[in-house]
């Protein structure tokens, strides 16, 4: 169908619900009717004008609810802040809490046998008791394999976020890595 021909038949259905529901809200006819042109050139804008949309009548009105939205907070009074007003303070949070950002792409440069200990016990919190029944390892062996994949996460996250000490031996910083992009 023409696009031309979806938006008039939409506009032709709903432009009198549609300016009842705008001027209810707006206390100024003319700028009701401006809001209403606003709504109808935007479905213009639409790269299918309207073909493609499922319900014409819910995309105008929701179109109309934005527009409404937008001129209420321009509309917004300001209050111009005290310049002696203290500036909120942000609580600063440890380098080693921030860590976390690299966790999720250096988990999943670890071997799976050390994703799956570090997951299931680190992160679900699953006992090293019940990992060891569920991989069918003995208490020791498991104890052992989640300490390996601790000891590897740890030599990872070091490595691969150039991970700094202070002097007492806490982490002071280090160079955050954004996660890989998934593989088509």
């Amino acid at each position: 169908m023409n696009p031309m021909k979806c938006v008039d038949a939409a506009w032709k259905a709903h432009e009198a619900e549609l300016m009842r529901f705008i001027a209810a809200r707006l206390p100024d006819r003319e700028e009701a009717r401006d809001l209403l042109q606003e709504v109808f050139l935007r479905a213009l804008r639409q790269p299918d004008a309207l073909c493609g949309v499922e319900n014409p009548r819910a995309w105008l009105f929701q179109v109309a609810r934005n527009l409404l939205i937008d001129r209420f907070r321009l509309q917004r009074q300001q209050l111009p802040l005290d310049e002696d007003w203290p500036a909120a303070e942000i609580p600063e949070v440890p380098p080693v809490d921030r860590l976390a950002d690299c966790l999720p792409r250096v988990l999943g440069e670890l071997a799976e046998a050390d994703r799956e200990a570090i997951r299931l016990c680190d992160i679900e919190g699953l006992s090293q008791q019940e990992f060891a029944q569920r991989q069918g390892l003995s208490l020791a062996a498991a104890k052992s394999r989640v300490q390996r994949a601790r000891r590897r996460l740890r030599a990872r996250l070091v490595q691969a976020c150039q991970v700094r000490f202070d002097g007492e031996g806490q982490v002071c910083c280090f160079v955050p890595r954004p996660p890989l992009l998934p593989r088509d």
